[in-house]
């Protein structure tokens, strides 16, 4: 193994957002290609998940993702009143594979052990619980070490159950909200992509009597949807222009664009994904159009909750998540009383809780 490392200047990237750090690293006898990126730590050691991807067009890109996704887990962590920063790890995938090799692993986890515990991570799109068993053979950096070391059991179903609790809570939030019921009976939601966090969230909202429309890539999955749920599908192009109450994107980011949120026929958006806008004024477009946005950093950190509270018992994680419907009602009520839309309201108050935490206070990165 031949590894390089270097500190990547990202100051002129346009997704920079006073990054404190973005740790680079490859190696040329195996094809490892990857980046860490801290957004800021003043409220903790950093936590973010890692992403294996292979459809990178190129290190601007991969840098763009890794900036912006850890800047969501900084805000993730802050509004569920974590005592942990964002940080995250993406990893250039080689074309045509879909998930990451063994030497991909430990490389992986010599890149973890330069950052001196100061960032742990697990695992997230393109990677598993499995591949972190194959890092923590090199490093104590991820969770599954974690765990271990607490002499805790990891909790049934894992970060994307709880994930998609969140979303639900959150869902019932925006819809007593927007309106006025206190329940999902009869409230149409439109889901894009069926992976680990959309499949059980569309049992939570069956189960309260949600009508469905789903869209994914993979037929198979769109079927058990149907089979399961009585859902109607359509197109991964049509079902954002749905007639429906709720959309809710669960697959990629990037969704919500100048060109597609006209297409919007729902009046609330609230799903997984996360950076579900393509660019920040896409919230004041939202808002202006009377969609009301439940921002993704809030409503999908179901998943870091159960990731920090290692040896808690599902009840302690669960009401902890049940508090993403909570802040996200409060920052709608905020939006409406304001006139202001809803991703600047949450910014101002994860600004709030970073400015007082009694931290020392972390330097942006410099030359």
């Amino acid at each position: 193994m031949a590894l390089q490392f270097w500190t990547q200047d990202v100051r002129k990237h346009p997704d920079f957002d006073l990054h404190e750090t973005v740790l680079g690293a490859d190696d040329d006898s195996t094809g490892f290609r990857a980046y860490i990126a801290l957004h800021n730590t003043t409220l903790g050691p950093a936590r973010g998940g890692c992403r294996y991807w292979p459809s990178y067009a190129n290190d601007f890109a991969a840098i763009g993702d890794v900036l912006k996704l850890s800047r969501g887990m900084t805000y993730k962590c802050a509004l569920a009143g974590l005592p942990h920063g964002g940080g995250k790890t993406v990893i250039m995938g080689k074309p045509g594979t879909s998930k990451p090799s063994p030497e991909t692993m430990l490389a992986l986890g010599h890149m973890l052990n330069e950052l001196n515990g100061i960032y742990e991570t697990g695992e997230d799109v393109g990677t598993s619980v499995e591949d972190f068993k194959v890092a923590g053979k090199v490093t104590d950096h991820v969770r599954v070490k974690a765990i271990e070391k607490a002499g805790a059991i990891d909790l049934p179903n894992g970060p994307p159950y709880y994930t998609a609790q969140g979303v639900y809570f959150g869902i019932k939030a925006a819809v007593k909200h927007r309106l006025k019921q206190s329940d999902l009976k009869g409230v149409r939601v439109a889901v894009k992509g069926l992976g680990h966090v959309a499949m059980p969230l569309c049992g939570l909202l069956h189960n309260e009597g949600a009508i469905l429309t789903v869209a994914d890539i993979d037929p198979a999955k769109v079927k058990r949807a149907e089979e399961l749920y009585g859902a109607k599908a359509v197109s991964p192009d049509d079902i954002l222009s749905q007639e429906a109450d709720v959309y809710s994107p669960c697959a990629l980011g990037g969704d919500l664009s100048d060109e597609n949120i006209p297409k919007l026929k729902a009046t609330i958006v609230a799903g997984a994904a996360n950076n579900q806008l393509a660019d920040i004024h896409q919230a004041q477009t939202l808002h202006r159009a009377g969609i009301l946005y439940a921002p993704d950093y809030c409503i999908n950190a179901g998943g870091v909750i159960n990731v920090v509270l290692v040896g808690h018992t599902h009840a302690q994680v669960m009401a902890r998540t049940a508090g993403i419907g909570d802040t996200l009602a409060t920052i709608f009520r905020i939006s409406e009383t304001h006139d202001t839309n809803t991703a600047l309201v949450a910014e101002a108050m994860v600004r709030e809780r970073l400015a007082e935490s009694k931290l020392p206070e972390k330097k942006a990165l410099r030359a």
